[in-house]
């Protein structure tokens, strides 16, 4: 499998993730709450990290400090994912819910595109990309109306 097949399995397998984290953290936020299944789910997170890092001796680990400040907050932004989706699954359905998390990913994603933030490869926003996100956001519309 070459490099382009390699990232398309691996973006499936994020899909899939994504398409399935959002019910099951609704079913928990439903008998927990948003607060306390989200506590949960990553401790479920970092139990299930923890053991590739036992495996490969987690070597890294101490370098970070080398990491920017801001980069630490990534974690609560997946907190954020995780409420939000625990919040709308059981109000618009999966499908909608799946969809306006991906809507906003593309809108941030041509953002930082565009200006090359951290460390996105720089890409203009052009007519073209403008289509696709139109494209989506249409898409958007029909799947939550």
């Amino acid at each position: 499998m070459g490099t382009l097949g390699i990232v398309i399995f691996f973006g499936l397998i994020g899909g899939i993730a994504v398409g399935l984290q959002g019910p099951l953290a609704s079913l928990m936020s439903q008998k927990l709450g948003t607060l306390e299944s989200v506590f949960y789910i990553h401790i479920g997170g970092a139990l299930v990290a923890l053991v590739p890092l036992l495996f490969y001796g987690g070597r890294n680990l101490s370098r970070w400090r080398e990491v920017p400040w801001y980069a630490l907050g990534a974690g609560a932004f997946g907190l954020i994912v995780i409420a939000a989706m625990s919040y709308m699954v059981p109000r618009v359905g999966v499908a909608p819910a799946v969809v306006l998390i991906v809507a906003g990913q593309l809108v941030v994603s041509v953002v930082l595109d565009h200006y090359g933030l951290f460390g996105a490869h720089l890409r203009a926003f052009d007519l073209t990309r403008a289509l696709g996100l139109l494209l989506v956001f249409i898409g958007v519309w029909v799947t939550v109306k």
